[in-house]
This record gives C-alpha cells, sequence and structure tokens, in this order.
C-alpha cells in the first residue's frame, strides 16, 4: 500500500551503473539539468553522498508502489522486470514484446539511443503507434516532469517509434475515496503534455552532448552552492560542497534566496558583512544583529494562557493511496498524540495516544484526545498544524464535532509568540522547535532519540504497521515514536519555562552598585 508523508514523492529514476560514466539515462539527465556538478559527482565520486536515510528509503520504495499500482489502469501489459545491471537483458525484452500485438502495453521498457538508455513507465499501444505516459506520485505537473519526458521521447524517437501522444499519469487531490476497492479512473489523472514536449525536443540533443563532454573532463565543475541545490530536488551532495563555508555564510540568511543573491553578486559572502544600510525584514535583521532580542509584549503573551496548561503535539501520515473511507490522497492522519499538562503549581502530567490497530485511526485519536485535554485550561500548540489537524477531526467525526470545536478554540500557539517576541542567536534564522529547543533547553535536544524529526516517524510509523512482523521490533517502534512526540510536548512546557524566567530577570529591580 502506498504511503507518502510530508512530502511529493518521485519514483526512483532508473540509475545507469557507475562503471560506465561515459552512459546517460533519464536520471542522469535531469541531475545535470538540476547542477553539472551533481551529475559529475554522481558519476565519478557517489561516495561522497549523503546516506539515504529511513524516511528518504521509504519515498523511494512507496514511489515504486504508485509505479506498480498504475500498472493496473493497463490491464494485459506486460513488464520488464530485468533491472538496471542488466540494460542488454531488458532491451532485447522490450524489443520481444514490442514486436508482439497481443501486448497492450509495456511497463519499465528499455530504449537507448546515442548512448542515452531510458526506462519508460508504460508505452500503450495505439494501433501502429505508442503512447508515452510518465507515472508521478505528484499531484500537479512540474518543469521536472516535462524534462524528464522530454528526454524519454527524444530517445524514442531516435529508436524509430511513432508516438500517438506524450502524457503524465498524475495523482488527483481531489478524489474523495468512498471505501472498498480505489477507483484507478478516479486516483489518477493522465493529462496529455505532446505539445509542451514538443517545444522542448530541440534542446536535448545539446545537453545531452554539453554533459557527455563535462563527465569526459578529469576535473569536477566548479558550481557554488545557492538555490539550484534544492530545486527541483534536494541534492544528495548539499553537505560536501559547504562543508568549508562559514558559520554566518550569507546563503544562511533566511527567508526569500533573491537578495542573498543580489548580495553574493556584491561580493559579501558572510551575513556580518551585509552593510547596515541595506534595510531588511524582521527575521534577517535580527539574524545579522546575532543577538539576543525579546520584545516589551512577551511578558503579556505568556501571561495570557490560562492552567491547566496542556501542550499538544500530533503525528501524521499522508497516504498517496486513501487508506481510510472518507479520505482523499495526500490528507493528513493524525495517528499519535502527545499531551503534557501543566498545572499552576508547576506539576506535571503526561498521557500519549498511539493508533496501533490497521483501521482508520481519527475516531480513536479524538475520543483520547478529548479526555486527555478536558474542558479547562489552554491548549499551547507549536504552529497551526495542530489547529488544523484538530478541525479536520471535527469533520471526520461528527459525533464529537462541537467538542473538537471548542478544543480549537483553546489552542495557544508558542510558535507564534516566539516568532513576534523572541529571538536567539543560536536559532541561526530558524523558529523550528528543532533549532529552538537545543538553543534554550540544551538537556532537551533530539540526539538521544531514535527518532529525531517528524519525517523519520511517519517512515518508522509505516514500517511500524505494514512491514515489520516481529513483535519485538514493533513495541520497539513505538516506544521510540511515543518518546519522540512526547520530546516535542516536554519541550513546549520547558521553552514556556525558560521564556518566563528571562522576561523576569529582564524586568526585575536591579541592585544599586
Amino acid at each position: 500500500m502506498a504511503w507518502i508523508t510530508h512530502a511529493i514523492v518521485e519514483e526512483q529514476s532508473y540509475m545507469t551503473s557507475p562503471r560506465d560514466p561515459s552512459r546517460l539515462s533519464k536520471s542522469r539527465f535531469l541531475s545535470g539539468l538540476q547542477c553539472h556538478k551533481r551529475l559529475y559527482l554522481e558519476v565519478h565520486a557517489p561516495q561522497l553522498a549523503a546516506e539515504i536515510d529511513d524516511w528518504r528509503q521509504m519515498m523511494l520504495d512507496m514511489g515504486k508502489e504508485i509505479n506498480e499500482i498504475a500498472h493496473r489502469y493497463f490491464p494485459g501489459g506486460a513488464l520488464v522486470a530485468e533491472g538496471h545491471r542488466q540494460s542488454t537483458a531488458a532491451l532485447e525484452k522490450t524489443a520481444a514484446l514490442m514486436a508482439d500485438p497481443a501486448v497492450p502495453a509495456i511497463f519499465e521498457g528499455a530504449f537507448q539511443f546515442e548512448g542515452t538508455l531510458v526506462r519508460v513507465d508504460v508505452l500503450e499501444r495505439v494501433d501502429e503507434s505508442w503512447k508515452l505516459i510518465e507515472v508521478k506520485a505528484a499531484s500537479r505537473v512540474k518543469s521536472v516532469h516535462r524534462d524528464d519526458l522530454a528526454v524519454q521521447t527524444h530517445v524514442l524517437r531516435g529508436n524509430g517509434l511513432k508516438l500517438s501522444g506524450i502524457s503524465l499519469m498524475r495523482v488527483n487531490r481531489q478524489y474523495a475515496y468512498p471505501g472498498g476497492d480505489v477507483d484507478l479512473q478516479q486516483l489518477f489523472v493522465v493529462e496529455d503534455l505532446t505539445e509542451a514536449i514538443q517545444e522542448k525536443l530541440s534542446d536535448i540533443p545539446p545537453r545531452l552532448d554539453e554533459m557527455r563532454a563535462m563527465l569526459a573532463q578529469s576535473h569536477v565543475p566548479v558550481v557554488e552552492p545557492d538555490h539550484h541545490c534544492h530545486s527541483p530536488y534536494e541534492c544528495p551532495f548539499w553537505s560536501h560542497c559547504t562543508a568549508t563555508k562559514p558559520a554566518r555564510w550569507i546563503y544562511y540568511l533566511p527567508g526569500r534566496k533573491d537578495l542573498v543573491r543580489r548580495l553574493r553578486q556584491q561580493g559579501i559572502e558572510t551575513i556580518d558583512e551585509i552593510p547596515a544600510r541595506v534595510s531588511l525584514p524582521h527575521l534577517q535583521q535580527r539574524v545579522r544583529e546575532n543577538v539576543e532580542w525579546m520584545s516589551p509584549k512577551l511578558a503579556e503573551k505568556l501571561q495570557s494562557i490560562r492552567y491547566p496548561v496542556h501542550h499538544l503535539d500530533f503525528e501524521t501520515v499522508m497516504p498517496a493511496v486513501p487508506l481510510y473511507a472518507h479520505t482523499q490522497p495526500y490528507q493528513p492522519i493524525p495517528i499519535q498524540w502527545s499531551n503534557h499538562t501543566e498545572a499552576e503549581d508547576g506539576t506535571l502530567r503526561h498521557t500519549a495516544y498511539l493508533a496501533t490497530e490497521q483501521k482508520d485511526p481519527r475516531e480513536g485519536i479524538a475520543v483520547s484526545l478529548l479526555e486527555s485535554v478536558g474542558e479547562a485550561g489552554s491548549i499551547c500548540v507549536y504552529s497551526e498544524y495542530e489547529h488544523y489537524i484538530v478541525k479536520a477531526l471535527a469533520e471526520a467525526v461528527p459525533h464529537l464535532r462541537k467538542d473538537l470545536l471548542r478544543v480549537g478554540e483553546r489552542l495557544w500557539d508558542l510558535l507564534e509568540v516566539l516568532q513576534n517576541h523572541y529571538y536567539h542567536p543560536d536559532f541561526q534564522g530558524s523558529f523550528s522547535i528543532k533549532s529552538v529547543l537545543p538553543a534554550l533547553v540544551p538537556s532537551l535536544d533530539y540526539g538521544d532519540l531514535a527518532i529525531k524529526d517528524g519525517a523519520t516517524a511517519s517512515a518508522m510509523y509505516h514500517r511500524m504497521m505494514f512491514v515489520v512482523t516481529d513483535w519485538v521490533e514493533r513495541q520497539r517502534l513505538a516506544s521510540a515514536l511515543l518518546a519522540y512526540c512526547a520530546r516535542d510536548t516536554l519541550g513546549m512546557v520547558e521553552l514556556r519555562r525558560v521564556l518566563s524566567q528571562k522576561v523576569q530577570s529582564a524586568t526585575a529591580p536591579r541592585r544599586p552598585t
């Protein structure tokens, strides 16, 4: 079952063997479009790439699974199962399937033209011609998808194929899953891009030639790290390429990067070199000043909270293929919560819930949450996300709607308070709780946890629910998930306490010297 979390997943592209640096593939072509240095390192020094973590591996696996689900859209289609190290066999198998008129569609067909090898997600037979279909887990067409299809079209036409259409098959986020079998005609949208791809074809041969010439060089291309490192995909060589950058590198200035690019064009390489005459937005100004700052309204904001104070955090998953009735693709589904409740005398009580049954978790989440937060006190959260989840729960569990909406009215956003009324240099421009907590409460960083971020939590939940069968390992994963979510809510308790202490220190009368 396809399970996508907190990101739109692209399926893993066909990767050619690094032993043949002269051969290009569609994945290498897309890497080269993003950055020549990335392509060069992928071919000549792949060991410098960051390791694939659990979350990224799950993304790749689930992207592949979306592709496999899409195959059912074409009954009778045949799969070219030979892997990327079996290119000759894959080419031969593809040719045999094309020659058989009884085969209506070919999955993962292999084609090679002038040193470029591609695997085609779907090649559908249409009378005497073919329809090229690229399958993506994304919910909209992106520029990179057009580039992907363009290089495939170049190779297919180089092999003499007559293409009657070029399309992208993507996920339809508007599909309202009623339950039962998933309607593939509703889950997927097949969007014709023939005209758009035709306009790109003339650029493909010179770009391929340019990449081959670059790969033949004995030195790594000189490319400065910039916004292209994160678009359209995160480059796995980011850490390698930025290892020697100073701690106050200008690129670390938060916010939009157009200002950063203008400053770099003026020769400014660090945040400390930004001239005072350059006007900056609020957060960027705080980062430039690099000193602790506290708004005079911070005390008022902190005192607006009402006891008992609940500290709430949800973890969610976002399945690409809906799992539960009355949900849609990529709809966030809460699967656990944590609540640290602080009484006015400072005592703490912790409650938590983790869905462990393979059924719609939302009612169990809602019932247990209402019991935990009761009817009194503010509910401290860290972002608007919890408000969205509570509101969505109210719609999903109608008999608890009024109670859940009342919970939503009690939410108190600590993130908003910090963003508007406090800054510490150790935040380094980020208000993520993963940056704020280690800066203000070093004893509560995430280094001691098996799960350190929400993306990994989603990956581990998927593993616990749908991969692992060993009871002991499932218990280990459940404990790790509960510990991670609890760290977020305990962190909010301690952040409030630290901020209150800072306010008291700032307002306490000073003794005369």
